[in-house]
């Protein structure tokens, strides 16, 4: 609501997303309509720069798409309105916590926000919290965040190394079912809180961890193609690497991964 009392279009999209969460995808007049003798109904106008949602004469399956599509774009400007509210990591990680809108919280024990030393010079960005990162509440702590953590222990950096930390997140803070990847509407619904996530912790350069992050910060998959070169993502340098659980999948990417962690001391100490 503004200063003077009146709705914003932002609090008319944050009610619309509530009230199409709750299932109200068309109207219902006070008496039935005979839709054989009522002229077609107007077009609604667009929500952002959505598509319309289809007449109420249509299919219910010509009105599914447009009416999906209508809350996918709600929910992610909802979510830049609460990402762009926050101005510490504390009130951040309280907005993603009270965020209705992603059906991965129904799912999920824990909001998993991040893990080490904010300010940190390299924020490590992964994909999506597992099993045990559901549990305990903290990205990378099962199996491939111990070899995580081994990783950038064989250069000198650790989450809980006062004089050379790194600060961990992901894509998405919530478990998707049976670990399956991201898909592209969970992405770009949390995005605006990754990207506001970025700007708070303020490091100096970022790690993506696997094709879901840089799908999310760099718009494009690849990562057998893209680990190793330098790119610019958020507004700062940023180094693709194979995931640890590719890695541990796959152990001849071991080699790839250290000449990677090689590329990234060298930024360091440059």
């Amino acid at each position: 609501m503004t200063a003077n009392g009146t709705f914003s279009r932002q609090d008319a999209m944050a009610a619309l997303a509530w009230q199409l969460d709750l299932g109200a995808d068309e109207c219902i007049a006070d008496a039935p309509v005979n839709r054989y003798d009522a002229p077609p109904p107007p077009k609604l106008p667009k929500m952002g720069t959505g598509s319309n949602i289809a007449p109420l004469g249509q299919s219910t399956a010509t009105q599914a798409a447009p009416v999906m599509a209508a809350i996918e774009e709600s929910a992610a400007e909802v979510a830049a309105l609460l990402a762009k509210r926050a101005t510490t990591l504390d009130a951040l990680r309280n907005a993603m916590a009270t965020f209705e809108h992603c059906a991965l919280k129904k799912g999920a024990r824990n909001l998993v926000f991040a893990d080490g030393i904010p300010g940190a010079r390299i924020m490590v960005v992964g994909e999506a919290p597992g099993r045990d990162e559901d549990l305990a509440g903290k990205p990378f702590v099962g199996r491939a965040g111990q070899f995580l953590d081994r990783m950038f222990d064989a250069i000198g950096l650790a989450r809980d190394r006062s004089q050379a930390p790194i600060y961990i997140t992901n894509v998405l803070p919530w478990r998707p079912p049976q670990n399956r990847d991201p898909d592209a509407d969970e992405i770009a619904m949390m995005l605006p809180f990754l990207t506001r996530h970025i700007e708070l912790a303020a490091p100096e350069m970022l790690v993506l961890m696997g094709n879901t992050a840089c799908k999310a910060l760099l718009g494009r998959t690849g990562i057998t193609r893209m680990r190793g070169t330098w790119t610019q993502a958020a507004g700062r340098p940023a180094l693709p690497m194979f995931h640890p659980a590719a890695v541990l999948r796959d152990p001849i990417k071991k080699r790839d991964c250290w000449a990677d962690l090689l590329t990234l001391q060298d930024r360091l100490r440059a």
